[in-house]
């Protein structure tokens, strides 16, 4: 139970380096982006693998992240609130990757999740509407919003980093919980 903040420490290390390499072959156009996609799976060397660790190392993240955080909830890591709060941006910053990571194939289900999940935040009272068609970039889902799901995409993942090591900083600020009352001498 104790290893699971290493594990998600590697995982981001995997996530970033897949991606800084994915990212290399990616063309965030609307008319190019399912073609590079599949570019990068038939045509790159071991693109097929960077893509499939690219993936599947995020499920693997969640669930690590899940778990770590069941850990914090049932040994009442809630407590430590500098830590739990830092925590909890970092779970929110990581879905918002992991969301804009899914519209970045750009084919059917992901421009439909990108305009449906986007277009919830129109339910806002009055300003709604304006903050929809500054994320689209537009009045409708297009180019605009696909070159800022790659960027953010690109960009979050060094801001999830940067927050996991204020996350170990406080923590160690304030030391872990020791359930089990072992020595760390």
């Amino acid at each position: 139970w104790w290893n699971f903040g290493s594990l998600l420490g590697l995982c981001l290390i995997v996530q970033i380096l897949t991606g800084i390499f994915l990212a290399m072959h990616y063309t965030a156009d609307i008319t190019l982006a399912f073609s590079s996609v599949s570019h990068i799976c038939r045509d790159v060397n071991y693109g097929w693998l960077l893509r499939n660790v690219h993936a599947n190392g995020a499920s693997l993240f969640f669930i690590c992240m899940y778990c770590h955080i069941g850990r914090g909830l049932y040994y009442g890591s809630y407590n430590k609130i500098e830590t739990w709060n830092v925590g909890v941006i970092l779970f929110l910053v990581t879905i918002l990757t992991a969301f804009m990571g899914y519209v970045l194939v750009w084919g059917q289900m992901s421009f439909w999740a990108a305009t449906v999940i986007t277009n919830l935040v129109s339910a806002i009272p009055y300003i709604g509407t304006t903050i929809v068609q500054w994320l689209w970039g537009g009045f409708s889902v297009d180019n605009a919003t696909l070159t800022r799901f790659f960027a953010f995409h690109f960009l979050f993942p060094f801001i999830i980093a940067a927050l996991a090591i204020i996350h170990l900083v406080f923590l160690h600020n304030s030391g872990a919980n020791n359930p089990v009352g072992l020595n760390s001498n």
